[in-house]
């Protein structure tokens, strides 16, 4: 089990299979991009399904998400879900991805195993997506996230990310759409994860925007807490149901008590926060172990997995104004 000191425990495993990413969002990184891992900083296919095995079978893991960069660019990403998927017991498998590639990939990942997606997708207007993200490929988006859904990929949960003069003002549009095209729509509060340290406290959309934006259009009947348990997003019935619009208000009201995720570097690094400044070598403990993966060396890397989760801190520090971004590069650490 990994718990921390605050009585926490972590179910849910984030996996990051790349540093890397075909688009350059304005809030995620520069247009030149970032000095990528090398490919011997990476783990191995074998290395991630091992590490994603020890947290299942050994420290009560009962969700990954496989994350990024882009998780897609992976080039064995459909062998390690469907080696996964064959673990006992069976985790739930989810994939967060900008949707580029998986109009080709969708039917593949689903008989591997996967479960759903989440697809961030920030606008509506292909001209505001160019300048979102500094590539023209809106239409690659929308056509990945009709084939998730046509392959089973559900529910198909849209992400947004609201920015200051660029599209804040298409949250009810989007909702629309989303409920048209059977979407579970997210507004995410823009966070610090700019490479270039770009992000401003002042000025951001918060959920109270957001909310307050939607109901121009919508009635809102906010669920129970007792149906968010530990989930990011606090949900709301889209005019008396079935449709749902969930908000992450991860800045402006901080969900950091109720967390219960664990998080896997691309380079082999266990990270207790996303935004946490600490992290713990997996990766060395994996190499310098035999290939055998003898019950001993998969101990030995559960311990180090557990003590690294005993330290994990009471929040995250994004509501105190004073937050600085960590220098390490959001994208090999993932969403």
């Amino acid at each position: 089990m990994l718990i921390d000191t605050y009585g926490r425990v972590a179910t849910d495993l984030r996996v990051s299979l790349t540093d890397r990413c075909n688009l350059r969002c304005t809030y995620c990184m520069p247009e030149e991009g970032l000095q990528w891992l090398a490919k011997p900083d990476l783990l191995t296919d074998d290395e991630i399904v091992r590490l994603v095995r020890i947290a299942v079978t050994r420290l009560g893991i009962t969700e990954v998400r496989f994350t990024g960069g882009e998780p897609l660019l992976r080039p064995g990403l459909v062998g390690i879900v469907e080696r996964c998927a064959q673990l006992e017991p069976r985790p739930k498998m989810s994939l967060t991805t900008n949707g580029i590639g998986l109009k080709r990939t969708a039917s593949a990942l689903k008989a591997a195993g996967l479960d759903r997606v989440n697809v961030s997708l920030d606008t509506l207007r292909p001209d505001v997506f160019k300048t979102l993200t500094r590539r023209d490929r809106h239409k690659d988006v929308l056509e990945g996230l009709e084939a998730a859904r046509d392959a089973g990929l559900t529910p198909v949960k849209v992400n947004t990310v609201l920015m200051p003069g660029l599209n804040d003002d298409e949250a009810p549009d989007l909702l629309a759409w989303a409920v048209e095209n059977a979407y579970e729509l997210r507004f995410i509060e823009q966070m610090p994860l700019d490479a270039q340290h770009g992000w401003k406290r002042d000025g951001m959309i918060t959920a109270g925007d957001i909310l307050q934006s939607l109901r121009t259009r919508f009635e809102l009947t906010e669920e129970g807490s007792g149906e968010r348990g530990s989930a990011p997003a606090e949900r709301w019935l889209v005019d008396g149901g079935p449709h749902r619009v969930g908000v992450i208000a991860s800045v402006t009201r901080p969900f950091c008590s109720a967390c219960d995720r664990t998080r896997l570097t691309a380079d082999g690094q266990v990270r207790t926060c996303l935004f946490a400044t600490e992290e713990t070598d997996l990766r060395g403990a994996l190499r310098a172990a035999p290939e055998s993966s003898t019950d001993a060396s998969d101990e030995a890397i559960a311990r180090i997995w557990k003590q690294a989760m005993w330290g994990k801190k009471a929040g995250s520090g994004l509501d105190d104004p004073s937050f600085l971004q960590p220098d390490r590069p959001m994208s090999a650490i993932g969403g």
